[in-house]
Formats: structure tokens, sequence, C-alpha cells
């Protein structure tokens, strides 16, 4: 699968270009690639799609953030498809009008006899997940109570979905017009209908149901997945999984928020995972095979004699992976030599008899990088 191209050099502007230079070279762009002007051509008619797009994900303040923030991964859905499911309907619609001829494309400029096609409002939930899970990736299967259309009227509201008839007020096409003379001559403006709210059809009888609503509460068994790499305040979505409007339109998103558990051995540091070793002094001086946590299970690592306290050995490819990114953190095991606070008598016996040979006297040895220098070879 070819990899996806920029959005911010599909529309030829930099990162920080303001909305309205989005809209200019958004504009320009759909007038040079309409396929109505590229009749047949398929190589035009694929870059008026991906400007749509690009244009859809950076039109939109929230999922401007994300991508800016996680790239492509960040705006594509939790549950697959593409690009956060852009409606390219309400993109041309809202841009270009009804009146434009680049509505004609996608089916009249995104609009539903009329009038702006309603979008249900967004869900938002929290996932808790472990270390483990976010190193590897994980698919969750969660509840999730949501409008969705009601059964019996087919989201209408009226009764078995045929107690309809057309709106007297607007004919049919969910708004009204209003002409006001001015001075610079006459202006037309245009708003829902009063009558019907812009639905272009009024209930006879209303559904048993949904009482007319045109939606019932349901409890959705979703599976959603969750790539390697994710972080705490990180914000995935899938697209239609909101709830649907009343009577009729579109769902909105199920927005779902990372939280991250805390792991009772490991911490983590961006992509790297640090691990505190705990060892007495015989075993740092002798060395010693030792076990250790990691995020994919226990392994073995050789302490070396004479291993100092404050030490850092580094588990090269044993952190998390980079979300969207092919890189690979590092564990970083941190050496803490433990001291005894409580001793008995032949415990003091044999120390008093080991701390003063020669062995045992610290040195201070100028060769030795400092414990500050080391640190900033792992962390630098």
């Amino acid at each position: 699968m070819a990899q996806k191209k920029d959005y911010y050099e599909l529309l030829g502007v930099v990162k920080n270009a303001s909305d309205d230079d989005l809209k200019k070279a958004y504009r320009k762009l759909a007038v040079q690639y309409h396929p109505d002007k590229n009749p047949g051509d398929k190589v035009a008619e694929e870059k008026f799609k991906e400007i749509a797009e690009a244009y859809g994900i950076l039109s939109d303040s929230d999922k401007r953030q994300r991508y800016d923030q996680f790239g492509h991964q960040g705006v594509s859905g939790a549950g697959g498809g593409g690009a956060q499911g852009v409606n390219m309907e309400d993109i041309f619609g809202s841009v270009f009008g009804d009146d434009s001829p680049f509505g004609s494309f996608f089916g009249g400029g995104g609009r539903r006899g009329g009038q702006p096609m309603r979008k249900g409002s967004d869900l938002r939930i929290k996932l808790k997940l472990d270390l483990e899970e976010i190193a590897n990736g994980v698919e969750k299967k969660i509840k999730v109570k949501r409008y969705v259309s009601c059964n019996s009227c087919s989201g209408n509201g009226s009764k078995n979905g045929t107690s309809l008839k057309s709106c007297a007020t607007c004919n049919g096409q969910g708004q009204v017009r209003k002409v006001v003379n001015t001075m610079l001559g006459q202006m037309v403006s245009t708003s829902p209908c009063p009558t019907c709210q812009g639905e272009g059809k009024v209930v006879t009888e209303r559904c048993d149901i949904c009482f007319g609503e045109g939606r019932q509460l349901n409890e959705d068994l979703l599976s959603i997945k969750i790539p390697a790499g994710v972080g705490e305040g990180m914000q995935l979505s899938m697209t239609g999984k909101g709830n649907v409007p009343t009577r009729g339109g579109i769902a909105g998103d199920l927005l779902i928020v990372i939280e991250e558990e805390e792991h009772p051995e490991l911490k983590r540091d961006g992509s790297n995972i640090i691990y505190e070793l705990r060892m007495n002094f015989a075993d740092a001086a002798l060395g010693k095979d030792v076990e250790i946590p990691t995020v994919a299970g226990k392994v073995k690592i050789v302490i070396k004699a004479g291993t100092q306290s404050g030490e850092i050995l580094r588990l090269k490819g044993k952190g998390l992976k980079e979300l969207n990114s092919y890189g690979v953190g590092d564990q970083l095991v941190h050496v803490s030599l433990f001291t005894p606070t409580i001793i008995n008598a032949e415990e003091r016996a044999m120390l008093e008899k080991i701390r003063i040979l020669p062995n045992f006297q610290p040195r201070t040895d100028k060769s030795e990088r400092s414990i500050f220098d080391k640190m900033k070879d792992f962390f630098h």
C-alpha cells in the first residue's frame, strides 16, 4: 500500500498556514483538478480526491491538531477505514455551495433535499491500557451506549416509516428563500424551513417505538484496534460510531482517550523503558546473572564484576515502538546498590574485617567518567 502524502504538501501550504490560506489553496487546486475540467483523466481525479481529503482534515481544528502531533496515524479511524472518514460531500458543499458546478460530482454538494447533511453528536470514552498492551498494540472489545436509527421507522420518526408528507411551507426543499430589496439590488437569503426544521417532510403519525425521535438508545459491542506506541491523553477516533441525530443524518464519531496504567516495576520515558535494579554489594563486586522484567517478558542479563552504583545498562530494542514510525526505544537499567539498615553481630564482624582492606577503599580516579557524563550518553 502506497504511503500517504503529507497533507500540507498536497495543498502547497506551510504547516502554520491560516484557515483562510488553506481554503484559498484548496479552492485553487480543486478548480485545477476537478473531473469536469479533466474528463477521463484518472490522475487528475485521484489528485482531486487527495486534496479534498487533505482539506477535510486540516480544516477541522481537532483533526488538524491530531495530524500535526501524530501524522496520518493520528487521524485514521481506529476501526479501519480512510483518513477520519472524510465526507467528500460535506467538504464540497461547505466550500462551493449548492449552486456551484463542483457540487454535481459529489451528489449536489453534500446536501440532502436542499439542506445540510446533519451530523449527530460525538461520544468520548476513556480506555485504560497497561504497558504491555501499549508496547504491542491491542484489540479491545468495549460496550458503548449510543443512539442508533430506529429499526421500526428507519430513522424518519413516522409510524412504520411511511407516515410522512411533503412540507407545504417549503415544498419539500427544507429551506425557505427570502428576497430583500436593497440599494444594491435584490438580495436572496435562504434559511431552514421553520415548519419542518429543514427536513423537507413532516410526520403525520409518530412511530410507536421511538415516539417520533427516529432513534433509539442501544448498547453496541465495538472492537477497537489500538496501535502500538500510544500514550497518555492521546485521542483516537472511530468514524460513525457516535450518536445519530434525530430523524435522519449521519452518526457522530466515537473518540477514545488513552489512559496509561502504572506498571509496578517499569517506568516509561517516551519510547524508552526505565528499570531500577537494586543489588547488594557482594553481587555487584563479584558479578552475577540476574533476571529482570521487560515489556516483552523476563530476560536474563549479566552484571559484570565491579559494577558501580548508578551505572546504566542499555538493552537495545527492548523499549516501545514509536507511533507512526519504525523506530523502537530501549530499556535502560539503572543499577542501585542496596545498603542494609539492620545487621546482626556476625555480619558486623565480617564487615569490620573487610572495611579496612586496601581494595575496599574508595578511589578518586580521574580517568573514570562521572555519573553525570554517563547519563548524558544515554539520554542525548
